[in-house]
């Protein structure tokens, strides 16, 4: 009786538990301000937890720098009409971020206007605005 008793006492705890799903802060990111890149894709990576696009910014002197783009998941991205594909080396493009607090070359991806024209949105954490 004493081990029936232990056992539904564990059943019980492992039903009850609510599970725990661990990911990083969006802190580093200035959501109060935002910035336009024109650049050229180097990489689009299609990648879980974050997607993410490599793009080279010209400089005010004109020399390319790296700027690291970061997106949502591919499942968020594919439901706001995005592909592996949608970038792809060589593209050029204009990219709406909300850039890094600390200066650095990266931030949140808001947009990316392709060549054609046709803007790709981006899917937010909650809580987040643009404007």
């Amino acid at each position: 009786m004493r081990f029936a008793a232990i056992g539904l006492a564990g059943v019980a705890m492992m039903l009850s538990a609510t599970p725990v799903f661990p990911h990083h802060s969006f802190a580093m990111f200035d959501y109060m301000k935002s910035t336009t890149l024109e650049g050229i894709v180097k990489d689009f990576q299609w990648t879980n937890p974050h997607s993410w696009i490599l793009m080279m910014v010209k400089n005010p002197e004109g020399v390319d720098q790296q700027w690291a783009v970061e997106l949502g998941t591919p499942l968020g991205l594919s439901r706001q009409g995005w592909l592996p594909k949608t970038l792809t080396p060589g593209m050029k493009i204009t990219a709406l971020i909300h850039p890094l607090k600390d200066g650095a070359r990266g931030g949140r991806g808001i947009s990316v206007t392709l060549p054609d024209g046709v803007m790709k949105s981006h899917p937010f954490p909650l809580g987040v605005r643009t404007s």
